[in-house]
């Protein structure tokens, strides 16, 4: 069996992709990966070392730009059509996934042209353009939340596919019940400027009220890992700060709770994890899709979501201290956290692939 997986831009994007294509490959008799992406330094370190070929197609994103932007992508788009057509003869696959960012759209559209069974995977609560217009053109739509508008005929809930390392660590994940606590801030795979800053100003108050008793794991992107780093040096804390962390499980693993942008990959895996969660939604996301994934996790009660214009110091200060410093209302939330969970995503999709497979 050969399968394209075709997305990027974003980790949320990437990990579902290498969890549906870790899955494909343990099926019996294996599977041939074909990554197609951006060209994207994210992308290409998140993919390296895991063994899958890659390709990239050279276009342009539509949604949020300017008018002589769009002009530009749409001049570009047949071009990526071609390509892309180009990549997928050689490759000859049996299907083709999609998981989201703008180089879906041309890759797909091939697929189609050429007859190979498509599918896409949309992680958020308010689909990507590139997702809404190819959904006309493919055999099945895989949904992390409800409420998608998309064909209802061709349209299966499934969660979002979990990274098997993650899968594992939840089936060993201790509940938090010693005395000091750790906090994981996440800012998504390219970091959240406002919330580093918030983070040392709430911390500043933190220390001065409780003294240092918060183990603290910080993701700051790469743009403020000296800023948080030096802020947390002088004000006295301890925390262990790197722009992009790799081994996610293990800190979801040590995690009691978590303050963290709303990006829909990252909320399966806090389910799958049973974390609490504080959830500040990047404000500039498209269609204010963040939110509306937040709100789905907050009205079952295993997260608490806060806009970002909301926040200063002290108000983090305050819901840290409240999360960290009340076991058993932190332990109620990460129960329905877990409750949310849909453990077998990658499974479902996987079976679905191969129904289409068969199909054909």
């Amino acid at each position: 069996m050969r399968a394209i997986i075709t997305g990027g831009g974003t980790g949320g994007h990437l990990f579902p992709g290498i969890a549906l294509a870790t899955a494909l490959q343990q099926c019996q008799g294996g599977c041939d990966i074909l990554f197609i992406g951006t060209k994207r330094q994210l992308d290409q370190d998140t993919l390296a070392g895991l063994g899958f070929e890659r390709a990239s197609v050279n276009c342009l994103g539509l949604k949020g730009k300017g008018m002589l932007h769009r002009l530009k992508s749409l001049a570009t788009l047949p071009l990526a059509v071609i390509q892309a057509a180009r990549i997928i003869r050689g490759f000859r696959p049996d299907i083709v996934v999609g998981v989201g960012g703008y180089v879906t759209g041309p890759v797909l559209l091939a697929a189609r042209l050429l007859s190979v069974p498509g599918c896409i995977h949309e992680q958020n609560s308010v689909p990507g353009l590139a997702n809404r217009m190819i959904s006309r053109f493919i055999d099945r739509v895989f949904i992390s939340i409800p409420g998608p508008d998309f064909p209802p005929k061709k349209t299966v809930l499934t969660g979002n596919p979990v990274r098997e390392e993650i899968l594992l660590a939840a089936e060993q994940k201790r509940d938090g019940t010693t005395e000091s606590k750790t906090l994981l801030v996440l800012g998504g795979s390219l970091g959240a400027h406002r919330i580093n800053e918030l983070m040392v100003q709430a911390m500043a108050i933190i220390m001065q009220q409780d003294g240092n008793d918060v183990q603290l794991i910080h993701q700051t992107g790469s743009g403020d890992v000296d800023m948080v780093k030096n802020g947390y040096k002088d004000l006295g804390v301890e925390a262990e700060v790197a722009p992009f962390f790799t081994d996610m499980a293990q800190l979801y693993s040590q995690a009691d709770c978590v303050v963290a942008r709303a990006g829909a990959t990252t909320l399966a895996e806090l389910a799958v994890m049973g974390v609490a969660a504080l959830l500040i939604p990047y404000p500039h996301a498209a269609d204010d899709h963040q939110a509306k994934n937040a709100q789905y996790y907050t009205r079952a009660g295993g997260a608490v979501m806060i806009r970002e214009r909301e926040l200063d110091g002290e108000r983090l200060a305050s819901i840290i201290q409240e999360f960290l410093g009340n076991d058993e209302k932190r332990s109620a939330m990460a129960d329905k956290m877990r409750a949310m969970a849909r453990p077998d995503a990658t499974r479902q999709i996987v079976t679905e692939c191969l129904q289409m497979i068969g199909e054909k």
